[in-house]
């Protein structure tokens, strides 16, 4: 399943909306998600299954790429 990740680059960034990045990732579960972004050290605001439909917009962007962990 694909995910997607609303996160801040560091984590002690306090979270601020015009500030937050996006990343794809595929995983089993949200907490399979977190574990693979561990080493990463991103402070991780939010963690949503993309639906078949979501996914399906999302990949028409340019700049849709799942990340490999």
């Amino acid at each position: 399943m694909i995910f997607k990740v609303y996160y801040q680059k560091t984590i002690n960034e306090v979270p601020v909306r015009e500030e937050t990045n996006s990343l794809y990732i595929e995983a089993e579960s949200e907490e399979d998600v977190r574990k693979k972004l561990a080493d990463r050290q991103y402070n991780i605001e939010f963690v949503t299954p993309m639906s078949s439909d979501h996914l399906e917009y999302e990949q028409q962007h340019e700049d849709f790429r799942v990340e490999t962990v």
